[in-house]
């Protein structure tokens, strides 16, 4: 026991240089501080009940030192062990040394640990045992997930912090004619290929791209029996279990929203999806841009030609417009800037751009630049708005009045500012209070991160996973996710 004190007491003094308030300790003589430090704990090995008489924040700090699991092992030590080592706010402080960032955590372990449907008043804090959240969190064996974009796919670990693999969508989700089944798994057993897993061995969450979005019954049962597709061909492939949200959703958990307006700028075309304590509000209904990331790539290597700028491929252009591109927040002013500037695509080929920078982005609000008849972009999430205002839905008519962007072409700089000055200029202005427009919180990779806070949940994969049994008791019913 002294040696352990010895220990403790070393690192104690090692850490109190850095330390701040309640949990510095200062040390002018080392050895007289230690041995006061012993004189104060009178420690007798035949009773370890003389550790009750270790000042709170000494012990905090043994807590500190000493770890998760060691702290909990040794409960036993003393009743101040006992009591102090159930106190969330050390367990929050061991949660927010992990690599996941603690707000995330607090997040998912409040609004989503329950899984689908979510609640509506989500488990408060102090109706949690974070002792207990960190050893289930631990033990949870995390998923493959796999973000199948109708552009782009991004596929990894759950456990990592980042995407492992990217590659062009090789299948388009929202085509449900014949033959599905074997398109599907040509699609997942490539990407199980490439990550080198047995599907036997992990869960996988999978997001899906938004179809269908009409609330007629042609599409319901097609949004249906595209998601019977997704499970019953990964339990076809053994899959021990399957969780399939859609991309809006995930997108919206990424931001740390259960409800709000999720307005996904995808490969083709851009959806403006109401969603409602995770659920898509189909009955409100989903607005369609025809505008996506191809048209703004399209639109802007259109520009270059006119102006004579050459280039070898749509990777070129690609790479302008995520590099050089940006959103005006008042565009008329922004013609009379000087707006030049260059960016080497490779190391011999540098190009320079102008006016070209912010008409792309434009034409998310001005389509008729793009020869596209169809309302802005500003004009479909009003519209979306408005539906949800005059639906009622329920006690709280703010839900709506938050906006998160996704999407590739979404990470346009200036272009959150932008929607967020259009909606207040062009709705009335009750319907303006509180009007808040997100950037992607991840980047690229919302739905896949939203995804990775399903799949790190310390009741995982039994609070949103479906197993093979599950899935033939339900299969007659709809799937709502």
């Amino acid at each position: 026991m002294n040696s352990l004190i010895r220990k403790v007491w070393g690192s104690v003094t090692n850490r109190s240089g850095s330390s701040s308030g309640s949990d510095r300790i200062s040390n002018p003589n080392p050895t007289s501080e230690y041995d006061r430090f012993l004189q104060m704990m009178y420690i007798q090995t035949s009773s370890t009940g003389e550790f009750d008489r270790i000042p709170i924040d000494i012990l905090m700090q043994i807590f500190r030192i000493l770890g998760p699991r060691e702290s909990a092992r040794l409960r036993a030590v003393c009743k101040s062990w006992k009591f102090l080592v159930s106190d969330n706010r050390l367990w929050i402080y061991f949660l927010q040394n992990q690599p996941e960032q603690w707000d995330s955590i607090f997040f998912s372990e409040t609004h989503l640990r329950s899984g689908f449907p979510l609640q509506a008043f989500p488990t408060q804090m102090h109706d949690l045992s974070y002792m207990h959240i960190y050893g289930q969190r631990v033990e949870v064996p995390g998923a493959l997930i796999i973000d199948g974009g109708s552009g782009y796919c991004k596929y990894g670990w759950s456990k990592y912090n980042s995407p492992s693999g990217r590659s062009a969508t090789f299948l388009e989700f929202g085509n449900i004619e014949s033959p599905m089944p074997s398109r599907l798994r040509h699609f997942f057993s490539t990407i199980c290929n490439r990550m080198q897993v047995r599907t036997s061995t992990q869960p996988i969450v999978v997001s899906i791209p938004l179809c269908h979005y009409d609330d007629t019954e042609s599409a319901r049962g097609s949004r249906k029996q595209l998601k019977d597709a997704i499970y019953s061909t990964l339990f076809d492939m053994n899959v021990p279990a399957v969780c399939a949200i859609n991309q809006a959703t995930l997108a919206l958990f990424a931001a740390r929203r259960i409800s709000g307006i999720v307005v996904n700028v995808g490969f083709h075309q851009t959806s403006v999806v109401p969603i409602l304590h995770g659920k898509v509000m189909h009955k409100v209904g989903v607005e369609v841009v025809g505008m996506g990331a191809l048209k703004l790539t399209g639109f802007l290597k259109d520009r270059m030609q006119q102006n004579n700028i050459a280039f070898d491929s749509l990777y070129t252009v690609r790479t302008l417009k995520e590099n050089l591109c940006y959103v005006a927040l008042d565009y008329e002013a922004e013609l009379a800037k000087n707006t030049q500037a260059s960016f080497a695509v490779s190391s011999n080929s540098w190009f320079t751009l102008s006016k070209e920078r912010f008409q792309t982005g434009e034409i998310l609000f001005q389509p008729r630049m793009a020869g596209v008849q169809a309302m802005g972009l500003h004009q479909a999430v009003a519209l979306c708005m408005d539906h949800c205002h005059d639906a009622e839905l329920t006690g709280d008519d703010n839900w709506y009045r938050t906006v998160v962007l996704a999407g590739g072409s979404a990470c346009l700089p200036g272009l959150a500012a932008r929607l967020e000055k259009e909606l207040y200029g062009l709705l009335p202005k009750p319907m303006c209070s509180g009007i808040r427009v997100i950037p992607p919180p991840n980047g690229t990779d919302s739905a896949w991160f939203g995804a990775k806070l399903v799949s790190s949940l310390s009741t995982f994969p039994t609070s949103w996973c479906i197993t093979k049994k599950q899935y033939r008791g339900l299969s007659k019913r709809k799937l709502t996710w």
